[in-house]
């Protein structure tokens, strides 16, 4: 080797026969060709070649140089690291390369070209697979372990293969990785915790559903090298679980998640850490006591689980914690056990004894889920059940409790006796529920049944009775495949022109459309009826009809009931598929949507169906035609929620490029010059229309990927608030007429409170996004306030919404429209009862308090209110008045009952919030002020209308960090921030107790229903949650009056606001008046607040729009020398609301028959409700009320501007013309009181028409956002 270490002395570099030398002197292109000459050279070598490794020395140190290590060309580069590969593999064991820092380049250098993996359909995948398979093979990486940089190397290695595998791989690629990354640990001295955190984060759910492939790839790992890694893994729960050394690994708050997924993976994996659960079952946290009754309920409770054998001392340790102190452990340890005995009977007798004190303890919730846990393990197989288990549900039916009575009839036991030993009974019985009973077999099994368990001689049978009411629910005795085939006849008969509609005073097409109307009912209850030929070749037809509304209820009920089509009815399967993709493609905007929802639901190849429809569709874009794009807009959003992951890529793009630069950022066509603030739909422009489909199409696809890795959540936040801060007009170049700016803000804020709704987005939302999607229920258009108001409440009633929106209603207080300002209290009412009745049922949430309570949303109350745009001089009285009145709005509700004193509960609540300082801008002394100001407002409201507020609160309560920071200790604020002329309009007096009004009388839907996200949706606290003014478990009382509301499958009419009803007290004041605003700052415009955050070049940062677009800037009014003001935000001008905001009398909107309730897919049935895509907003029409026509204009100004600081003393306000007599006095009467107050629960609420369980105000045309100071002029 002397005559070697001449050569590489020497310098001089010898290249292969026929290769030129290499150099940045020639082209990439001839750069290229002689590498691969190089590459086949190295590739053909073996270690045996003594000669050619001492030929070729030069030339492999002279490839390791930067020129070839930083060259850009990534195809220079991919050669290189191949030819460094099978150096590694020819001078093996010793490396040509001595030094550290080269060695490290090198590897890195490797390291960085396997990112090439990712993409399989590259032409230059091969080599890839090469350079991997070359290196996992001679184990390369394996010189590095004497680097003092080994571990960046290997951490760096790890991520990029887990970053890089994916479904296109296949096993080999798999395989080679999990050699490579293997041997670095089974060989190696010792694994990092940097290291060890690159392989368990793949474990944890939130990236295990992100990237399957990556969890394989963990997976194959741990089990490969599990006796190498299990002392590191051992090392690293020990320091978090036992010495609380959270700070070893970011990981450290996933430890739960992480034990039990290695279990599963490999149980001797966690040998040693066992013993430290058992530990942690003994706790002094209740918090970390129930994670870990939680994690070992499902490691214990699973079907091929050995643990409790395995492990008997913390099987018994587990058992204890059913006598735990806390609540909800005992409540998780329950729960624990229907899975126990039916996966594992042998440990029943284990769980028996535990089972018996539990039935009997102190908590209802409890109790009731002994029972729940025992029968349904029985319903799978009486003999998981012990007799001693069955006793306790017998004694439970003395329960005190009906909720637990319920679940324990004894009669359940004795039925099932009856079908074990009575065979008739058991067949007649079976052919009852299946599928294919008709209503005549139906009665005979009933009739046979009842015959059979009754007895002559008890004239009165309980038995018999449950039973019977059992066959009722579950016996089809009115509707079968018969009477489905009999009214579809009818149907044809209408359509065929045969029927006699005509002749019974119903028009044909009526007739139809009704027929249909029902049987959309149908399907949602008797799916399996309509399985009939004949059924679906008729609903085909219906298809084929040139009546949308026919068409559409045909899909629907396809959707519905079409699961089993195409296996049981291929030839129609074939027939409607083609259909369904001409009506994705080319048919109305909402049949689209339909049929995109009828393939997934019905066809198993939907993937290949969805890339049929997406390619030509995306392909074909074109802004040029925009009535030709709302259709492709529609469809193509639907497929990004159902199907975001196929097309990640082009949604990426089309997102990025198409709907923000092309279709947002451009204004085409100049909107119609008009004072109207809306237009019927068909007046609406087909740009806007586009633009709102655009606008739906991001949030549905960022509903379907349900994640914010790629940061496009806060791009989309920042395009909607740009939205609302540039008043609709996001170009800001005055081309969009007002009509189609009101549709915009209305798109906008629906789709902020859409995003809010899902986890992953709503703890993205900033406090400045989430005020400016607040005051959108304030905003000049009548139309846009009707329509946010309704989205925000369906949010809100199904427990989707955080609580904070909940606040969103106590702007409304100050709407200028009675009705609207009626429907807001009403919204409050239904809500906060809801939420009382949810607790109620669910003692076990009592942790999620601050999510749920509903007087947790007095602190997200004050915080918009000290953020309101009109709230600009801190001491002013009519302002102060203001938010008295939007206080009292909310707290009239809150107050109404004193559960468990819950006033007191309020007033410490107040009182703390008092104490700290505004978390958006705590170094700002103006908004604490104003924080402070406000505090003072409600705890005057407080001691007025309570008489026992001055108790001590039965908890501490808990604040919203993100609102307020924590209390300083040393700070003690007693100071008084009201002036003293307010004292005079707080007056005293009880609560009234929320009254439902009229209009709004259905009851409230099953609670004990609700399927919550509020689990994954819990507002950070400052403070432990666990704060309560009422128990819940123990709480008495079922819903009252209060607690009911319109059902959300109602025929809802929209009234107008009263065109004589005059706004309530408003900003603009007289002549004496206005000289105290002297000196006030100038009070910026509506939805600019924060035109920083919300500017459109933040819009940009994520989509990287070439064009510019104005940032919103703060807008100033000189009120020292202006006129007084002509209106109020979220107001029409005094002069009450005008013609061009209010449609023409007489114009309602179709009422359209909507169906119960879907109670299946939770995710899908959200999306056909809240996605009215295309729905006409005809139901958007107001219609007036008959009153006595307004005052002219100036009439109406005047007599407002004479009267304008009138106090205000409670929630209904009269007109100003009332107020004004009463000034002397400074209140008024009470009785004038009362008669208001009753007027005002007389008073029908105003409802919106919806169309079926999946169409809500969504629609295309029905935009528009807060109630604005643009009216100021």
């Amino acid at each position: 080797m002397a005559h070697s270490k001449n050569r590489a002395t020497d310098g001089k570099i010898t290249y292969p026969p026929g290769v030129k030398e290499i150099s940045d002197k020639i082209s990439k292109e001839e750069m290229v060709r002689r590498l691969k000459m190089v590459v086949k050279t190295f590739m053909d070598m073996d270690q045996d070649s003594e000669e050619e490794k001492e030929l070729y020395l030069n030339l492999a140190l002279h490839l390791a140089s930067d020129f070839f290590l930083k060259h850009p060309d990534k195809d220079v580069r991919l050669l290189v690291a191949c030819c460094l590969a099978d150096i590694f593999r020819i001078y093996a064991p010793e490396a040509p390369y001595t030094s550290p820092d080269k060695l490290k380049d090198i590897f890195m250098f490797i390291t960085r070209q396997l990112k090439g993996l990712e993409d399989t359909k590259s032409a230059q995948f091969n080599r890839y697979f090469y350079l991997l398979e070359n290196i996992a093979w001679v184990k390369s990486y394996n010189i590095c372990f004497e680097l003092e940089d080994s571990n960046e190397i290997f951490t760096q290695l790890y991520r990029t293969l887990f970053q890089v595998i994916n479904n296109g791989h296949n096993q080999k690629v798999h395989m080679h990785m999990v050699d490579l990354m293997s041997s670095i640990v089974c060989e190696g001295d010792s694994v990092s915790q940097e290291l060890l955190d690159t392989v368990l984060v793949n474990l944890v759910p939130a990236h295990k559903n992100l990237n399957k492939q990556a969890y394989d790839l963990a997976k194959a790992l741990l089990k490969r090298t599990a006796q190498a890694i299990e002392p590191y893994i051992t090392n690293f729960f020990n320091q978090v679980l036992m010495l609380g050394k959270t700070s070893v690994s970011d990981l450290s708050e996933h430890v739960f998640d992480l034990i039990l997924e290695l279990y599963n993976i490999d149980s001797h994996l966690l040998l040693s850490v066992l013993p430290q659960l058992e530990f942690k079952l003994k706790s002094n946290d209740n918090d970390e006591r129930l994670q870990v009754v939680k994690l070992l309920a499902k490691m214990f409770g699973a079907k091929d689980s050995e643990l409790a054998s395995q492990n008997k001392p913390l099987w018994q340790c587990y058992l204890g914690r059913f006598n735990d102190i806390h609540v909800p452990v005992r409540l998780e340890c329950v729960k624990f056990a229907s899975h126990c005995l039916m996966n594992h009977p042998d440990l029943a007798k284990d769980l028996t004894e535990y089972l018996k004190v539990r039935s009997h303890d102190p908590e209802e919730a409890i109790r009731h889920d002994v029972i729940v846990s025992i029968v349904t393990a029985s319903k799978k197989d009486l003999s998981l059940v012990n007799d001693h288990l069955l006793n306790f549900v017998r004694e439970r039916t003395l329960d005190k409790r009906w909720r637990v009575r319920k679940e324990t009839q004894d009669f359940v036991k004795k039925l099932a006796q009856v079908l074990e030993e009575d065979e008739k009974v058991r067949k007649q019985l079976e052919t009852l529920v299946s599928p294919s009973c008709s209503c005549k077999q139906a009665e005979v099994c009933v009739k046979e049944i009842t015959k059979k368990l009754g007895s002559p001689k008890q004239p009165s049978n309980p038995f018999l009775e449950m039973v019977k009411f059992l066959l009722e629910r579950i016996a089809p005795v009115h509707i079968d495949t018969e009477s489905i085939s009999a009214l579809i006849k009818q149907v044809n008969k209408s359509i065929e022109g045969t029927a006699d509609d005509e002749d019974e005073g119903v028009p044909t097409e009526q007739a139809i459309r009704a027929g249909l109307e029902l049987l959309k009912v149908l399907s949602f209850t008797h799916p399996v009826s309509f399985h009939s030929a004949e059924t679906f070749e008729s609903l085909l037809g219906c298809l084929k009809m040139d009546d949308e509304k026919v068409a559409e209820a045909a899909l629907q009920i396809f959707k519905n009931t079409g699961s089993k089509l195409e296996e049981s009815f291929p030839h129609i399967k074939s027939v409607l598929l083609t259909v369904l993709q001409h009506k994705a493609k080319k048919g109305p905007p909402r049949q689209a949507k339909y049929a995109i929802h009828c393939i997934h639901a019905m066809f198993s190849n939907r993937d290949t169906h969805f890339a049929q429809i997406f390619e030509p569709l995306h392909k074909s874009l074109d802004t040029d035609n925009m009535e030709q794009l709302i259709t492709p807009l529609t469809t193509l959003g639907h497929l990004a929620m159902l199907a975001p992951e196929q097309f990640a890529a082009p949604l990426k793009s089309l997102v990025a490029n198409f709907i923000v630069k092309d279709l947002l950022m451009n204004d085409r066509i100049p909107g119609k010059k008009t004072t109207k603030l809306w237009v019927p739909d068909d007046e609406v422009s087909p740009e806007t229309l586009a633009k709102i489909q655009g606008l739906k199409l991001m949030v549905r696809w960022l509903l379907g990927v349900k994640n914010n890795q790629s940061k496009s959540g806060n791009s989309t936040l920042r395009m909607l608030t740009a939205i609302l801060s540039s008043d609709g007009d996001l170009t800001e170049q005055g081309k969009m007429g007002k009509p189609d700016m009101s549709r915009l803000r209305l798109a906008a804020g629906c789709a902020i409170l859409r995003l809010a709704q899902e986890p992953c987005y709503h703890e993205i939302i900033t406090l400045e996004q989430y005020q400016l999607c607040a005051l959108v229920i304030n905003d000049e258009c009548y139309q846009v306030r009707q329509a946010f108001a309704q989205k925000l409440h369906k949010g809100l009633c199904r427990l989707r919404l955080p609580l904070e929106y909940l606040a969103v209603f106590t702007l409304c207080a100050k709407d200028p429209v009675k009705e609207r300002r009626a429907h807001a209290r009403q919204c409050l009412v239904k809500n906060i009862n809801l939420r009382r009745e949810y607790l109620k049922q669910h003692a076990a949430v009592s942790e999620k308090l601050i999510s749920l309570l509903p007087e947790y949303v007095v602190p997200y109350a004050i915080h918009l209110l000290v953020h309101d745009p009109d709230y600009v001089k801190v001491q002013d009285i009519e302002q102060l008045k203001d938010i008295k009145e939007a206080l009292w709005f909310v707290l009239e509700i809150l107050m109404a009952k004193n559960e468990n004193n819950s006033h007191a509960f309020i007033r410490k609540m107040v009182e703390n919030i008092k104490q700290t300082k505004d978390g958006q801008c705590p170094d700002d002394p103006k908004i604490n002020e104003k924080l402070y100001t406000v505090c003072d407002v409600a705890m005057n409201i407080v001691i007025s209308k309570s008489t026992t507020y001055s108790l001590e609160s039965p908890k501490d309560p808990v604040l919203p960090a993100r609102y307020f920071t924590q209390p300083d200790k040393n700070f003690s604020n007693t100071k008084n921030y009201l002036p003293p002329e307010m004292k005079s309009f707080f007056t005293p007096g009880k609560p009234k107790a929320a009254n439902v009004l009229g209009a709004v009388n259905k009851p409230l839907s099953a609670t004990g229903k609700l399927q919550t996200k509020l689990s994954r949706m819990e507002t950070i606290s400052n403070a432990s949650s666990n704060s309560n003014p009422s128990s819940p478990g123990r709480s008495k009382g079922r819903l009252e009056s209060a607690d009911v509301d319109h059902s959300e499958n109602e025929d809802i009419l929209m009234k107008s606001p009263s065109e004589t009803e005059k706004p309530s007290r408003g900003r603009k004041r007289g002549a004496a008046a206005n000289q105290d605003d002297k000196g006030q700052e100038s009070k910026p415009k509506r939805g600019r607040k924060k035109a920083a955050n919300t500017s459109t070049d933040d819009a940009e940062d994520q989509w990287g729009e070439d064009s510019s677009m104005a940032e919103a800037t703060m807008e100033t009014e000189d009120e020292q020398n202006s006129p007084p003001k002509r209106g109020r935000r979220g107001r029409p001008p005094k002069s009450a609301a005008s013609k061009d905001e209010m449609p023409s009398k007489g114009r309602r909107g179709r009422r359209k028959t909507a169906p119960p309730a879907d109670e299946e897919n939770e995710e899908e049935q959200e999306e056909e409700e809240d996605d009215e895509d295309d729905a006409g907003s005809e139901n958007m029409e107001v219609k007036p009320k008959g009153r006595r026509g307004r005052k002219p204009r100036g009439e109406a100004d005047t007599a407002s501007d004479s009267v304008e600081s009138t106090p205000q003393k409670r929630r209904g306000r009269p007109p100003k013309s009332q107020t004004a007599a009463r000034k002397a006095s400074g209140g008024r009467s009470r009785a004038a009181a009362n008669q208001e107050e009753e007027s005002e629960e007389e008073m029908g609420i105003a409802q919106q028409s919806e169309d079926e369980e999946d169409e809500a105000m969504d629609s295309s045309p029905k935009v528009r956002r807060k109630v604005g100071r643009r009216d100021r002029r």
